[in-house]
């Protein structure tokens, strides 16, 4: 294992930069093919890689919507290699609602402001930077490294993660580790002291489509066979329903983390009780205690005097690691068996032990350089492309590390308005990542 050693200025002030112009290239994915896709993104990050030595190869899956992978040589060619990830796509923003430019990566009151700035275009300016100054200086890894940046996160991975695990395996076949979004950021407990919450679980998501079928008819006479009905009673009762408490083994962990460094008792009965210490996060956190459903768009009938045979709604489903039977059980049983469901997007649920080597590099690589830091597992509630990873065996974690200031609310800012990222959290997040790296 190398040691971690002192780091230069290059990547901490380079990544800035990069983080901005990757902010101004429009990559916005409405989820139907008629964005900008992510080649312009694309053939940026290639040409920052090429110029410090990296060969790329570039995949476009379907016109404009691109991926690049790349390998690095590490000391140790015997070791599995280690995939950083990173999506290049951003979902859609409207610049009136904004008060910067979110297509212009400003820098304002000491934050680099634009959309993808959290999600996720700090974390491949991070990736780049660090990369970059690595292979200038001529430091090796210890292992191999897979660099990835992927198209198409934000609708599911299919033109990206997905398509490029289906048509070439191979690229990461060998990897034991991936890491990338939606974790490693801070959690103010006190004064000088930060938890780092590191992504080890994902719920699973089921967006579905749910149909009722009826007696078209005339509006003026007596159905008792109507389609709009049965649907919208439907979904009234999913939109309604609350799920049980099930706690996890990640999100168990978690609360118990939480409690133990606020001095205050677990309550299993009650787990929601630890999570108003933890400010704005706990609204992310707590939508991982339970299965949930959301119905998002209903659709039926075409005139006010005509009963449509018909009518359709879409929800969005998310069920936590090891719940699905369950969760699919009980969503079958409140639409009743006169509405039936198909998926738009399945993809699994994901989770790992925060154990290993790899974990207690996070840690020691956050420690080094927030002394009295501690690194604590969490479930996010929606889902990365490490659910198409996962399917070749890798273990994926979300370590983007960032120390955050108390004040921000970070994670209302994913898929926000005014979505920005501290200057001196992106320089912090490449020192870490830098000896991350090496400790890996």
């Amino acid at each position: 294992m190398a040691e971690p050693v002192e780091r230069k200025a290059g990547a901490e002030e380079e990544v800035v930069e990069l983080c901005r112009e990757l902010i101004a290239i429009d990559s916005s994915n409405y989820g139907d093919g008629s964005g900008p896709g992510e080649r312009e993104a694309a053939e940026y990050t290639a040409a920052k890689l090429d110029e410090v030595g990296v060969e790329v190869q570039v995949f476009e899956s379907a016109p404009k919507r691109t991926s690049l992978v790349a390998r690095i040589e590490g000391e140790d060619p015997s070791r599995a290699p280690l995939l950083l990830h990173g999506h290049l796509d951003v979902v859609p923003a409207d610049a009136a609602d904004w008060t910067h430019d979110p297509f212009a990566g400003e820098v304002a009151d000491g934050c680099v402001w634009g959309r993808g700035a959290v999600d996720m275009k700090d974390m491949d300016a991070m990736m780049l930077a660090v990369v970059r100054e690595r292979m200038r200086t001529g430091r090796k890894p210890p292992r191999d490294i897979v660099l990835a940046f992927l198209a198409d996160e934000e609708a599911g991975g299919s033109y990206g993660a997905q398509w490029l695990v289906d048509r070439h395996p191979e690229l990461f076949a060998d990897c034991s580790d991936a890491v990338s979004e939606v974790g490693g950021f801070s959690v103010t407990v006190e004064e000088g002291r930060r938890l780092y919450l590191i992504e080890t679980a994902e719920k699973g998501i089921a967006w579905m489509r749910l149909t009722a079928r009826g007696t078209a008819g005339h509006g003026s006479m007596v159905n008792d066979d109507n389609a709009v009905t049965e649907l919208a009673e439907a979904v009234a009762r999913l939109g309604r329903h609350e799920f049980p408490v099930r706690l996890t083994k990640t999100v168990r962990t978690f609360l118990e983390e939480v409690c133990e460094e606020f001095g205050i008792p677990f309550d299993e009965r009650n787990p929601e009780a630890a999570l108003e210490r933890l400010g704005p996060v706990a609204g992310m956190i707590g939508a991982t205690l339970r299965n949930s459903v959301n119905p998002t768009v209903l659709s039926g009938g075409y005139k006010a005097n005509v009963i449509p045979g018909t009518a359709t709604a879409q929800v969005d489903g998310r069920f936590l690691p090891g719940m699905e039977e369950e969760y699919f059980a009980e969503i079958d049983r409140l639409l009743g068996p006169k509405v039936d469901r198909e998926f738009i997007q399945y993809l699994p649920s994901v989770e790992t032990e925060f154990s290993g080597g790899l974990v207690s590099a996070m840690g020691r690589a956050l420690e080094e350089e927030d002394p009295g830091s501690k690194a604590v597992p969490y479930c996010m509630s929606g889902g990365t492309d490490a659910k198409s990873f996962q399917r070749l065996g890798i273990r994926n974690f979300g370590f983007a590390p960032l120390k955050l200031p108390p004040e921000l609310n970070f994670s209302g800012m994913f898929h926000g308005v005014d979505e920005r990222v501290p200057v001196d959290s992106l320089r912090f997040g490449a020192r870490v990542l830098d000896r991350f790296i090496d400790l890996s």
